[in-house]
């Protein structure tokens, strides 16, 4: 008996997602040859969103009038950054979602797609992950998630979710392994050519503060780490002039930019290093002294925890030729 996978196409998705969750699925299928197919993989809208009949080459099924229950449902990446507006657009989804997991349906997102998910409520008190760089958004966007921004992928139960990029491949090998048994999810890796020892995506992370908000403290002590990280020694120094009192000017610029300022100098400083990492013949005594830090132990072990390897490490995996 096939396994009723239904792929969700929202508003505002990412076709590279949608692509590769289709192309992993009818990968997996094809090499059923002459056997049932595996995966009996259906196309669901919104039934406002529909257009036409067919769509990838599926028919399309609405989520108002379908009936009966499936096994996996996948929720694709989005486009936009403006997360609150995608999830306002592609609410319909959100009871449809609910009502397939009550009746035993398996839930699966990819990078963004968590957004989606998280706005379910499904996700409450459960592990997952989303793209790395969109993580401070998602942690502050759902507080009742239990987030691991490191991971590469979540199984929590019958809830999966996966973070940016190949990560998706991660996911959806994962997946064919249960379904299919992990002689085929092996020929799916190596059609793909998926390292299955990459278990982080923290290597790929990139610090981007966010800059677009209307509180004037908090920019001001941005500006002062982000133009003076290789010399602060403490972040007294440079709060001292700032008109308010040091545990609000903290509560602020955590509500503004998500961490707080010592965790936001400890990421300039890291993304810098990366850059000296990448583009430079620097030592790392060099880079060490460039970037603020007195203890070498303690930036190393900074840089470790940030990143997810060694500063050598790095440099021989993304160095510029």
């Amino acid at each position: 008996m096939s396994t009723k996978v239904g792929l969700i196409v929202p508003h505002d998705y990412k076709l590279l997602s949608i692509a590769a969750i289709l192309e992993v699925f009818e990968t997996a299928n094809n090499l059923f040859k002459e056997t049932k197919k595996p995966f009996e993989i259906m196309i669901f809208q919104s039934i406002e969103q529909i257009s036409e009949e067919r769509l990838f080459g599926y028919e399309v099924n609405s989520i108002e009038e379908s009936n009966g229950t499936l096994d996996l449902i996948l929720i694709p990446a989005f486009t936009t950054d403006n997360m609150v507006e995608m999830i306002a657009k592609n609410m319909n989804f959100i009871p449809w979602l609910k009502k397939q997991h009550k009746d035993g349906a398996e839930l699966a997102s990819f990078c963004t797609g968590a957004f989606l998910f998280a706005a379910s409520g499904l996700l409450n008190e459960k592990l997952a992950t989303t793209h790395v760089d969109a993580c401070s958004a998602f942690t502050k966007a759902f507080p009742l998630v239990k987030l691991k921004p490191e991971e590469t992928l979540t199984a929590d139960g019958s809830l999966y979710t996966s973070g940016g990029s190949t990560s998706t491949f991660h996911l959806l090998i994962l997946l064919v392994q249960k379904y299919c048994g992990n002689e085929i999810a092996v020929q799916i890796a190596k059609i793909f050519s998926i390292d299955l020892n990459r278990y982080k995506q923290s290597y790929f992370s990139t610090f981007r503060p966010n800059h677009l908000h209307n509180d004037t403290l908090v920019a001001m002590l941005q500006h002062k780490i982000e133009s003076q990280y290789h010399s602060i020694e403490k972040l007294e120094e440079i709060t001292k002039d700032i008109p308010t009192s040091a545990r609000n000017m903290t509560r602020r610029f955590k509500q503004v930019t998500g961490i707080p300022p010592i965790e936001y100098l400890q990421n300039i400083r890291v993304e810098s290093s990366k850059k000296y990492l990448e583009q430079t013949q620097l030592s790392i005594s060099e880079i060490i002294e460039k970037t603020g830090y007195n203890d070498p132990k303690a930036f190393r072990k900074v840089f470790f925890k940030m990143v997810g390897m060694k500063p050598l490490e790095y440099r021989e995996k993304f160095r510029v030729q």
